[in-house]
């Protein structure tokens, strides 16, 4: 029974791990290379959980907006009766955004990353404070 309702839920349980995937990777790394990858894994995560949050099974009033992703015979009778299964795209047009922008401050991280490696020789940031004050 729980293992039915983990994996009926599986999307929001790997936006979680992947969110604190990329918070460690944040906080705990050094080098900054690892913190512009832990930047763009907790990105993702958030990219996933709005994609998971659109998905609205036969219709926006469905009673399975949280309910468990199977689908059931009836429910594909109705859909075939006319009612068809939507996704709501404002959080997939609003995702595209958020994608073209996180790959804007990915590139200027990674230049500016290089910069202060031909300025500081380092990409350590503990070394890089020390050398700085």
């Amino acid at each position: 029974m729980w293992i039915k309702m983990i994996l009926s839920r599986i999307d929001y349980i790997v936006t979680v791990i992947l969110f604190c995937i990329g918070l460690y990777a944040l906080i705990v790394k050094p080098n900054l290379i690892k913190k512009i990858i832990g930047m763009n894994i907790l990105e993702t995560s958030v990219y996933l959980f709005f994609i998971a949050a659109a998905d609205v099974r036969l219709g926006v009033a469905s009673h399975l907006w949280a309910g468990p992703s199977e689908v059931t015979a009836e429910e594909v009778a109705h859909a075939a009766a006319g009612h068809v299964a939507l996704v709501n795209p404002i959080p997939s047009a609003l995702i595209l955004t958020a994608i073209v922008v996180s790959v804007s401050v990915t590139a200027i991280s990674l230049s500016l990353a290089i910069k202060i490696y031909e300025t500081y020789g380092t990409l350590d940031t503990r070394k890089i404070m020390t050398l700085k004050g």
